[in-house]
């Protein structure tokens, strides 16, 4: 398949299965779940590449989505293996996760940076050798005893929480287009300022 060298790949990291459909370390999966279906993208399961992706445009750029199918904590596998086959490039890459150090709801965007303690992001940093590439993080918020920490993000969301998620996922969604249409400082700009869902 033929790749313009302008296209864009955007990852949403979640484990795959209808037990974690609606748990916080699949907020990834659930924008992009969201962005496909309003753009009418199709994913198809690619098994050379570990992950369902769907291919179209996105405010006039071509976009890849991509969710990988490896379980978060080998996410990196599956990004390194269709950045390989297409090819795409890192450059053009924003990946969508959640985060324990944000507040429920919150959104934050960035061109790069360490993986905050995030498995699946710290997969795709060892996998790529590259922390440069663009990252859509949204707040889960943190459970009050640390030791519950996997429990808590393999957890579902809560009644209040599913709540907000159709509010959460648009602005999501609003941020992955200001991204593809006009850049990565646009975006962080926008939606960076933005305060907590819950204020």
């Amino acid at each position: 398949m033929a790749t313009d060298s302008n296209a864009c790949l955007i990852v949403g990291i979640g484990n795959p299965g209808d037990e974690y459909e609606l748990t916080r370390h699949n907020f990834g999966f659930l924008v992009l779940d969201r962005l496909s279906r309003k753009h009418q993208l199709i994913f198809k399961m690619q098994r050379d590449c570990h992950g369902r992706l769907s291919h179209g445009k996105v405010g006039g750029r071509e976009c890849y989505l991509f969710m990988p199918q490896t379980y978060v904590n080998e996410s990196g596998r599956a990004v390194k293996a269709v950045l390989e086959k297409y090819p795409l490039s890192t450059q053009n890459m924003l990946v969508t996760s959640d985060d324990l150090h944000l507040s429920f709801g919150q959104l934050r965007i960035r061109d790069k940076g360490r993986d905050g303690g995030h498995n699946g992001l710290r997969s795709i940093i060892e996998k790529l050798g590259t922390q440069n590439f663009g990252r859509l993080r949204l707040g889960i918020g943190a459970p009050r005893d640390k030791e519950q920490t996997v429990e808590y993000v393999l957890g579902r969301f809560t009644k209040s929480e599913e709540k907000q998620l159709d509010e959460i996922l648009e602005k999501a969604v609003d941020c992955c287009e200001v991204w593809l249409k006009e850049g990565q400082q646009r975006a962080m700009e926008q939606f960076n300022q933005r305060a907590d869902i819950n204020q």
